[in-house]
């Protein structure tokens, strides 16, 4: 019988981190989709105005080929395509005038838009 974590890569440490208000409140919203046990599914896309933009869910269970991690008690899965641009990114919870929301502080990124939620890398693209 297969597990349903078989084929996922697991890493002694993490890709990114999460402070520790991001993990507080990505466990709440899990709890409160009923999915105290589920993961935050951490990806890149292409779009928004910088080029490529961040995208988080949540999901019952990691993806084939996910790097899966825990952040205190915060079970993180990490797109495999999203790795090379999210080496080293910290992920924020942030309470502002305009709204709160996750926030990513990415070290990859060469340039990012307004709203914080897309960003470019270099041409060449992280680790060249």
């Amino acid at each position: 019988m297969e597990r349903p974590n078989e084929g996922q890569q697991h890493d002694v440490g993490p890709l990114l981190q999460l402070t520790p208000l991001a993990v507080e409140q990505a466990k709440a919203v899990l709890t409160r989709k009923g999915m105290p046990e589920g993961v935050l599914r951490v990806s890149v896309t292409g779009g928004g105005c910088s080029g490529m933009q961040y995208s988080l869910s949540l999901a019952l269970e990691a993806q084939p080929g996910d790097l899966v991690f825990e952040q205190d008690g915060l079970r993180i899965a990490v797109e495999s395509a999203a790795r090379p641009y999210l080496q080293g990114a910290v992920i924020d919870y942030v309470t502002a005038l305009h709204g709160a929301g996750f926030k990513f502080l990415n070290p990859n990124a060469s340039r990012t838009c307004g709203c914080g939620s897309s960003f470019s890398v270099d041409r060449h693209g992280p680790g060249d």
